[in-house]
């Protein structure tokens, strides 16, 4: 029998930490008396002499009762039930154990394998300071050729996706964990159907898979759990990045845990504050956001996705405030998706922040002149289409259109295509170098 097997056998009654009752239950959450708990911290309810349920201390309520969110549904809870405080707050099993897994927000098997063994992380970890942050130098190479050449990110860069629905959002995901170079990926997908997570599971290479962990909590679970999800995912980044690795932390969505600390939050008392959300969600989201970053051991790179409400990143309130959290935001397109364009991403309305820091000069300047190329397109597209505009009237725009259609073709990629680094900076230059006209004496592509 294992360590933990025959502490979970020892009868609460046997304990001498501190037990109160349930009360009643509030919704989702619980209102428990005769129990003093911490923000945070874990307990258990005594179901019978063998089941124990696990909640967590969300909130306190007048009279000094608690209220508790558990991580199961509440179905089966009853007055009375007795609760066990555990004086200690939420961690997660880290290490290599960890790898090639698919585990659920609290660290147990999802894939039918044995209980993932290792050290344990603690979710009051002391986070990043600002000191101990090293500067962003390396790429983090992901094999897609509109990121690393036109949108670069960096090693220890939060990024996130915007996209909306049926935008191409997760195959893009996969395209990128199995083509990044990083050391350790680590993914949290919350509030996923079953059927994708499985799907998701299952489309990474056996290469990408033995690197790889996945935490998930379907859109079923309670929202604690989605919550514990994200953080489980987190922490487990972290250790790893201590362990001087190069990690890269994908969490399929931000929008999802705004959503579960939202509906936390209503049950706790708050009201919505900020474009409908609870205070909590706005302390929550940098609260995560920050402990993403490089340090002199290793780093840790953040891709998170969005949902995009209406699929317009600058009418949704949520996408709104985390453009300004992130250290840059990569828009997908639902006019590149609806043509089959993969990725969809409009490189023009993207931006990495960090990334004229981390590419050479000659880099930066094509990435420039191709994002300019396809900018005086689309401002003339209604024009193009209905045919109003008279080739030869805007030297600049018959410059950008002869070159459109190869910049496109150059940032269309198939499905499951892996490019090299040298081989996107080298199909760049092909392309820059085709915006010298011949009577122009070698100068670049003529100015507006």
């Amino acid at each position: 029998m294992e360590v933990h097997e025959i502490i979970e056998s020892i009868p609460l009654s046997r304990t001498l930490i501190p037990a109160g009752k349930i009360t009643s239950v509030r919704g989702q959450s619980l209102v428990a008396t005769g129990v003093r708990m911490a923000i945070g911290e874990v307990g258990k309810i005594r179901l019978s002499p063998t089941k124990r349920v696990d909640v967590e201390c969300v909130g306190f309520l007048e009279d000094h009762r608690v209220l508790l969110t558990p991580y199961h549904d509440v179905t089966g809870i009853r007055p009375g039930l007795q609760v066990l405080a555990s004086r200690r707050p939420f961690g997660i099993v880290t290490g290599s154990g960890v790898l090639g897994r698919l585990l659920d927000g609290l660290g147990r098997a999802l894939d039918n394998g044995p209980v993932p063994l290792g050290p344990k992380r603690l979710l009051n970890a002391v986070p990043l300071s600002p000191l101990s942050r090293r500067k962003v130098q390396s790429i983090m190479w992901t094999g897609i050729k509109a990121i690393d050449g036109l949108l670069t990110v960096g090693q220890g860069q939060r990024v996130g996706i915007f996209a909306g629905a049926g935008f191409g959002k997760t195959t893009l995901l996969q395209d990128i964990l199995n083509g990044t170079v990083a050391d350790v990926v680590v993914v949290g997908l919350i509030g996923e159907r079953g059927r994708e997570v499985a799907e998701f599971y299952r489309a990474l290479d056996p290469e990408a898979i033995k690197r790889t962990v996945i935490v998930a909590a379907t859109s079923d679970t309670p929202a604690i759990m989605r919550l514990k999800a994200a953080w489980s995912a987190t922490l487990m980044a972290e250790a790893f990045r201590d362990q001087g690795n190069s990690v890269l932390l994908v969490i399929d969505s931000l929008t999802r845990i705004a959503l579960a600390q939202r509906e936390i939050g209503m049950e706790t008392g708050e009201l919505p504050s900020a474009r409908g959300y609870t205070p909590s969600v706005l302390h929550l989201l940098p609260r995560l956001l920050e402990r993403v970053g490089a340090t002199d051991k290793g780093s840790i790179t953040g891709i998170y996705t969005v949902l995009v409400d209406g699929g317009d990143a600058y009418e949704d309130p949520l996408s709104d405030i985390l453009r300004g959290l992130l250290d840059g935001h990569i828009m997908l397109s639902r006019e590149l998706a609806e043509t089959g364009h993969f990725p969809a991403v409009d490189v023009v309305a993207s931006l990495s922040r960090l990334m004229p820091e981390i590419v050479s000069d000659e880099q930066m300047m094509m990435a420039r002149q191709m994002k300019e190329v396809i900018s005086r397109v689309q401002d003339a597209h209604d024009l193009i289409e209905v045919g109003a505009y008279v080739h030869g009237r805007d030297k600049a725009l018959d410059e950008a259109m002869a070159l459109y259609p190869a910049i496109r073709e150059f940032l269309d990629q198939k499905r499951g295509d892996k490019a090299g680094p040298e081989d996107i900076v080298a199909g760049m230059s092909r392309i820059v170098a085709q915006a010298r006209t011949p009577d122009d004496g070698g100068e670049e592509m003529a100015e507006s």
